[in-house]
């Protein structure tokens, strides 16, 4: 099972838990439905667009309402603590929460009792935490941001706020510079997508394929569409694609939508979303990743 946490900016939803199914433009968890473009929403629906093209099981979800109070983080991290053996997920994909920092190393510990551990990826409030906590190592897959990449990479940082002005300004072109230090400094998980103008995938402090093409500069200004990258990344693992070359894939994905869309800065990222499928029917997910693995052997 793929399981899917994050919260969703509201104070009206407690906690729901289920699989995905798409309705109209939004998506639905038991009776609980939500937008399908913002969010845990977009990494949600990227997901479920991947697993529907490839004819696999849904993703599942489990959410809770948070305005930025905490309580619906808090209540996440709790029901997983407490129930994520009976769950039993083979991948949990961390998304929209506060960067509570203990919640997450309970978790962490809760999951060593798992068998197997589940594949697990983090991004946005969870990775913050995760890497705050001295997690890091423990994660699969990290998809940061060029900004977030510096957080990542000073040993320093609790969160991307205090981040070392050097290295918060740092040009994207020394994304592989900061990835070295994330790894050494123990900030980094097993695979890193940077996700950015380019596009830098990493494992054991080793840049393995950069991706820049199709260049789509208008998907840096469209929210959302790291959100994608990371629903696709966890769909294709979850069809069993070994993790290093479904983030080699979800990338080029992302940017083969963002062409065949026609993107501007005012595309909505759930028309985005719309093109996976088109992409998946055109584009053989083995062509795109023979195209761009270049593996170190030396």
């Amino acid at each position: 099972m793929i399981l899917i946490v994050g919260t969703v900016p509201t104070e009206d939803l407690d906690l729901v838990q289920g699989k995905v199914v798409k309705v109209g433009d939004s998506l639905k968890v038991q009776d609980y439905a939500f937008p399908c473009g913002q969010g845990t929403g977009a990494m949600i629906s990227a997901c479920l667009a991947v697993t529907s093209a490839l004819g696999v099981e849904p993703p599942h979800a489990l959410l809770a309402g948070d305005i930025g109070r905490g309580q619906g983080t808090r209540r996440l991290y709790q029901y997983l603590i407490e129930h994520v053996r009976e769950l039993k997920p083979r991948i949990l994909a961390l998304h929209y929460c506060l960067p509570i920092v203990r919640l997450i190393q309970k978790l962490c510990e809760a999951l060593e009792y798992c068998q197997p551990r589940p594949l697990l990826v983090a991004d946005a409030g969870a990775m913050y935490a995760a890497k705050a906590g001295g997690m890091a190592p423990q994660f699969d897959i990290f998809t940061p941001d060029p900004s977030e990449m510096a957080f990542l990479a000073d040993p320093e940082a609790a969160h991307p706020a205090y981040v070392s002005r050097h290295l918060f300004d740092t040009e994207t072109q020394q994304v592989p510079e900061l990835i070295k230090k994330a790894y050494t400094n123990g900030g980094a998980a097993k695979i890193l997508l940077v996700k950015g103008a380019i596009d830098y995938i990493a494992t054991e402090g080793r840049v393995m394929a950069r991706i820049e093409e199709p260049c789509v500069p208008e998907l840096e200004c469209i929210g959302g569409t790291g959100d994608t990258i990371t629903g696709m990344i966890v769909a294709l693992t979850g069809a069993g694609w070994d993790p290093l070359k479904a983030a080699i894939i979800s990338a080029q994905i992302n940017r083969l939508a963002g062409k065949m869309a026609g993107a501007t800065p005012a595309t909505p990222v759930a028309r985005l979303i719309e093109y996976i499928p088109v992409v998946l029917k055109a584009h053989n997910p083995n062509y795109l990743e023979r195209r761009f693995l270049q593996y170190d052997r030396n």
